[in-house]
């Protein structure tokens, strides 16, 4: 018997309508009981929308900060191990750490008091590992929570 439907949480890192990027959690919440295959156990899976990918694997260095700048694409980024955070234009930052999830879009943002895209760095004394996934996708503009 399957348990209760779970849920996932996530950061997502967005462009609003005035181009400022701002970061919320959500939840992906779209669970389904299934196998994968015809021949494999059931189990809880909340499939994404197609789309072309590729996978980095990445590890910032300690004391590692990356000045101002946009998500390259949106990308799922989950943390392995080690500590990171991120700071948007609105002024919210937030520390990430091992298991924790974002889902990076803050393309097209506007410049706004030498200020563009987000400012990410490490925290702590050892480096942030992480798993990037970076989808060729059109960037959506002000859908914060797009995938709950």
């Amino acid at each position: 018997m399957a348990e209760t439907k779970p849920n996932m949480p996530y950061w997502h890192v967005y462009t609003d309508s005035d181009g400022i990027s701002r970061q919320e959690r959500f939840t992906l919440s779209n669970f389904r009981f299934q196998g994968v295959g015809p021949d494999v156990a059931p189990q809880w899976n909340d499939k994404q929308d197609p789309a072309q990918s590729g996978v980095t694997f990445t590890v910032l260095p300690v004391g590692w900060v990356g000045e101002w700048h946009e998500n390259p694409k949106p990308q799922w980024i989950a943390v392995l191990t080690g500590r990171w955070f991120v700071e948007t234009m609105d002024g919210y930052r937030v520390e990430m750490g091992p298991g924790e999830l974002m889902f990076g879009e803050d393309q097209n943002t506007v410049p706004h008091d030498g200020r563009k895209g987000h400012l990410s760095g490490t925290v702590g004394e050892e480096p942030c590992t992480m798993m990037v996934v970076g989808l060729d996708v059109t960037p959506t503009v002000n859908q914060p929570g797009r995938f709950t």
